[in-house]
């Protein structure tokens, strides 16, 4: 999965941190838990890590580099967050597969 660099420093800090991890874990398992599919979900923890970074960026450098004066965009980080909630949030139903019609060999 390609990454931006707004993501990527997002994604090391979370990782190095095991405090930040466990926190994001329960949240992000909690948003997915509660949303109706993956792509609700996605959404709601982007907006979520936008917070996040803004909040970061008050006191952390590397964050202070990211962000402009109004912060991340929830695009930016999109593809961050859609990994998070695959990794993290609570397993979807699978759909059935499709079996395929196989022609009467008999006729």
């Amino acid at each position: 999965m390609s990454q931006n660099r707004m993501e990527q420093t997002i994604h090391d800090h979370i990782m190095q941190h095991p405090e930040e991890r466990r926190h994001w874990q329960e949240k992000i398992s909690r948003l997915a838990a509660a949303a109706a599919d993956d792509h609700a979900a996605a959404t709601a923890v982007a907006a979520e890590l936008a917070a996040y970074c803004r909040e970061r960026a008050g006191v952390l450098p590397a964050f202070q580099a990211l962000t402009g004066p109004d912060g991340p965009s929830r695009l930016m980080l999109r593809s961050l967050a859609e990994l998070f909630v695959r990794r993290w949030g609570p397993p979807r139903p699978k759909k059935p597969p499709v079996s395929p019609v196989e022609p009467n060999l008999l006729e």
